[in-house]
């Protein structure tokens, strides 16, 4: 990485060639399509070329490090995508097709829940929200979330477990109820 960040074009390549597959699977598996995810890793190994500086051993492996920048290019492609789409659909006129919900209370309760949920993903620690959105958010087994963070499995699955039970904690009993 340090030659990396002073420009050392080969050892950006070794880089590429050692992580570009485990970053295109991610980026895939949050995108589902092939050409956005495609979009997502050049996205991403083009930051880390120009911000290759910015790479702390301390924080994590090379591959994690990595694996966040392309988690978070995804997140930004999703959400320009959603944008996109509704903003096409606006256009269009499609909304006006659509069949208008029959409970608006159930909707709200659903927006509430959701809203609930983002606030007690935030107290949750990086490493702990880290292995829960790749299970819950990008379909990844224990397995593969160990591989692609380069840590051990026990440590994947404690992480998850830990993460749960604070979120069970903090959303309260019923919380309790729906996970039990």
């Amino acid at each position: 990485m340090d030659r990396a960040a002073r420009g050392d074009a080969k050892a950006f390549s070794l880089i590429y060639d050692r992580h570009s597959t485990a970053a295109y699977s991610l980026a895939y598996r949050m995108c589902g399509r092939k050409g956005t995810a495609d979009d997502v890793v050049q996205e991403a190994f083009l930051s880390l070329w120009r911000a290759g500086a910015r790479y702390d051993s301390q924080r994590g492996s090379v591959r994690t490090w990595i694996l966040g920048i392309v988690h978070n290019r995804a997140i930004d492609a999703l959400r320009r995508s959603t944008v996109h789409d509704k903003r096409r659909a606006s256009d269009e006129g499609i909304e006006e097709r659509f069949e208008a919900p029959e409970r608006v209370e159930v909707e709200v309760g659903r927006r509430g829940d959701s809203a609930e949920m983002r606030q007690a993903l935030e107290t949750l620690p990086p490493d702990q929200l880290r292995v829960i959105e790749l299970a819950y958010f990008g379909g990844y087994t224990h397995t593969e979330i160990a591989e692609m963070l380069d840590t051990p499995l026990g440590t994947v699955k404690g992480r998850m477990r830990l993460g749960l039970e604070k979120l069970r904690a903090t959303l309260g009993e019923e919380a309790r109820e729906a996970w039990a």
